[in-house]
């Protein structure tokens, strides 16, 4: 149960008023909370003030062309004071800044010489930025409704949430939504800073000793004598990253979206919480646009449209496993062709590896170590027989024991360290190299029943998973191949994307000038593909190496990581991958004669790059069926033609129009049906298939049909007269170049 603080008197005109319209006092372990920040807060700030002012110079970026040095103070200027050197149009729509490639709240002190940028809520960074502090927002008023505990409030792709802990059979309520909205809206008329703190591990089990939920994550993510940032805005202290926009002025448009429940950390073994989710904006214009795109993602929603369709199904007897059915299949096959074409151009191997290892594959590559939770146990028995000690089975007439060795295995949830035995599996030459493997094979995740959703987040799925082993100096080359080969595929689906680099995470494996030589490498390649335009991700790398994220954008604008680039020092590392340097002379092949990297002469160890492009499959095709809203171009179509007879007497040239377009690999349907043409022609248009086909005796006559595009208005009366073996040729091209528009 949580108390609340009681207040020395209350007034005769509060009492008066029904009980859901009276102020709410904060509970004591908030009060508390909050005086003990105040004091750890005058700290940091001593501490803040110890630092030497010394005369920096910064540069401004604002927009490609205009950049500008200025002076300032080192620990006393911060990115907010500099916004009055910027375009005002731009200054206005800041919500945070960008020091160095790192996100910096405006508000905070810059500290040495800098490249500063600056961001706005239609920037997909700034957006997530401000969404998080919509979520602060929420949380202040929430634990002025409920004085709740709170758990977490994170931005997402469509707004925000917080989770919290209720009083023990109360939940949250539809009907408190606008006494939550109107505390969101007083706030922000407050005019609320967000202020930071940098505070110890041993403090902050002080601060947050109230909250099971916040200990969680000051004991799982803060090392012991580390420290974090913990943000006030109003009466809510928050443990937080950060960063935040200055003040809740800007969180002028705020709406709750939803309410439910919610099992802290997405696991049903743990404390059910409830969860209000949200959406805010600088401005009330940018509210509508976004009510009118909820409308429009509702109508795309891949579950609603893979039903409609029959593209997959779900069964609680497998959970968080797709079923993908007849036509979702026929789409998964036509992307997985494309990725094989472009496999055999580009030089690619297909394998296949097992489903299943034993763990100390996994502990050998360190997945074990930073994994685990996240993949499925198998515990195996195996049985031997042997004869009993002393004695033959002769002698004892058959007599023998058993014995039974227990083994641990695991579901694969990547290939890597599959395929890092496939390359140590038989001698390698530098004359082999680059090896680019790729692999289709069906990997597991044990994702947390509460995060399961949709095609987005499975249990079971498949990758474009690949992995190239090469020398150093064919890396620049590898990293530029892979850079055409998602830029090609992004096309045929009309993604636009952006790349972003991670860089080494504090729970990294390996030594620090393998990583340096990696992120290196990635910076390089990103500037000789992207120039600038590419964005740093600090700490947020593999525990085995860098990354570069590649963020595509729908047709709504949404954002999506999909393709993955990471370069890889530590498994070749760790599976002890070698090639030959150089063909051995006979007095070469000493195995006792190691250099000085401790390697055997005349080898060296691989780089190993992972890649994928669309990634899961799953969630691709969950991301594609949005995009186009089910109206799939006609490579992807698994409904391409239907063809509809006008009478019985024109059903066998029907069957042969549909023979001829099968012949050449086309998903054509006859309906035979007996309803009217007109109810034939508006089923084929519902269903989605890119073109109808009409015949009668004129077609028949002239050996032609009569054709409706899906997306060409003017030929939905009535179509276009062609010849049949021209439209077979026609179609034949419009599939095999995977052209987006539905046109022949």
């Amino acid at each position: 149960m949580i108390f609340m603080a009681s207040a020395p008197s209350t007034p005769l005109a509060v009492l008066a008023k029904p009980l859901e319209e009276r102020p709410r006092q904060l509970p004591d372990f908030i009060v508390e909370r909050n005086r003990l920040f105040q004091e750890l807060k005058g700290k940091h700030d001593e501490v803040l003030a110890a630092k030497p002012r010394v005369p920096i110079t910064v540069t401004l970026l604002s927009g490609s062309e205009n950049v500008s040095k200025v002076s300032i103070t080192a620990w006393e200027t911060t990115p907010g004071h500099l916004l009055k050197n910027i375009a005002k149009n731009i200054a206005a729509e800041t919500v945070v800044a960008r020091v160095n490639g790192v996100l910096w709240d405006l508000n905070r002190p810059l500290e040495e010489e800098c490249k500063i940028s600056y961001l706005s809520s239609q920037d997909p960074d700034g957006r997530a930025v401000f969404w998080h502090s919509a979520a602060h927002v929420l949380g202040e008023a929430a634990e002025h409704e409920y004085g709740c505990l709170l758990s977490h409030g994170p931005p997402t792709a469509m707004g925000f949430f917080y989770d919290m802990a209720l009083e023990a059979g109360r939940a949250v309520k539809e009907s408190e939504w606008p006494s939550i909205e109107a505390k969101v809206k007083r706030y922000s008329k407050e005019r609320q800073p967000f202020e930071r703190a940098v505070i110890s591990k041993s403090d902050l089990r002080k601060l947050f000793a109230y909250s099971k939920y916040k200990l969680h994550y000051v004991e799982k993510f803060i090392p012991e004598g580390g420290f974090t940032t913990v943000y006030r805005n109003g009466s809510l202290v928050d443990l937080c990253t950060g960063p935040h926009i200055q003040n809740t002025k800007q969180v002028s448009a705020f709406k709750i979206t939803s309410n439910s429940s919610a099992y802290f950390l997405n696991d049903s073994a743990n404390d059910s919480l409830q969860r209000i989710s949200g959406v805010a904006f600088p401005k009330a214009e940018q509210m509508k646009e976004w009510e009118t795109l909820v409308k429009e993602a509702k109508a795309r929603d891949h579950q609603v449209i893979g039903k409609s369709q029959k593209l997959f199904w779900f069964s609680p007897l497998s959970p968080g496993s797709p079923f993908l059915l007849l036509h979702g299949t026929r789409i998964f096959n036509a992307i997985q062709s494309m990725l094989r074409e472009q496999y055999w151009t580009r030089g690619y191997d297909e394998v296949h590896s097992p489903l299943m290892y034993d763990v100390q594959l996994w502990k050998t590559s360190g997945h074990w170590q930073h994994y685990q939770e996240d993949m499925f146990r198998v515990l195996l028995k195996s049985t031997t027989t042997s004869p009993v000690e002393g004695n033959s089975s002769e002698v004892t007439g058959g007599d023998t024991s058993t014995l039974q060795e227990e083994r641990l295995f695991a579901l694969k949830p990547m290939n890597c360290p599959g395929h890092a035995l496939m390359f140590a599996s038989e001698e390698r030459s530098y004359r082999t190299l680059p090896w680019r493997v790729a692999d289709f094979s069906v990997l597991h995740r044990n994702e947390a029943s509460g995060a399961l959703s949709g095609l987005t987040r499975v249990r079971k799925f498949q990758q474009d998973d690949a992995h190239i082993f090469c020398t150093i100096d064919q890396v620049t080359d590898e990293l530029r191949g892979v850079f055409n080969f998602m830029t090609y595929v992004y096309s045929l689906f009309g993604f636009p994307f952006k790349l972003k680099l991670s860089t080494r995470p504090e729970s990294y494996l390996g030594k620090l000038s393998d990583w340096d030589a990696a992120e290196d490498q990635l910076r390089k390649a990103l500037q000789d593909f992207r120039g600038d335009e590419w964005v740093l991700n600090p700490g947020d790398g593999a525990f085995y190496g860098p990354k570069i994220d590649v963020t595509l954008k729908d047709a709504m604008g949404r954002e999506f990581q999909c393709a993955t680039i990471q370069l890889d020092f530590q498994l070749p590392q760790n599976f002890n991958l070698l090639y030959r340097k150089s063909e051995p002379t006979p007095d070469q092949l000493d195995p006792d004669q190691e250099p000085g990297n401790g390697l055997p002469q005349g080898t060296a160890r691989p780089v190993m790059i992972h890649r994928a492009v669309i990634g899961s499959f799953d969630r691709f095709l969950g991301i594609t069926i949005e995009h186009f809203g089910g109206k799939w171009p006609f490579w992807l179509s698994p409904r391409q033609v239907m063809i509809i007879p006008v009478m019985k007497g024109a059903e066998n040239y029907a069957r042969e129009v549909q023979t001829l377009l099968k012949e050449v690999r086309m998903y054509a349907d006859v309906d035979f049906t007996g309803n009217t043409l007109q109810k034939k022609i508006r089923g084929a248009q519902v269903d989605q298939y890119n073109f109808t086909v009409v015949v009668g005796a004129e077609e028949i006559e002239k050996r032609a049909v009569n054709i409706r595009n899906r997306d060409d208005p003017s030929s939905q009366q009535k179509g276009a007269m062609i010849n049949l073996e021209d439209v077979v040729t026609r179609l034949q091209a419009l599939s095999c170049e995977r052209r987006l528009n539905n046109a022949i």
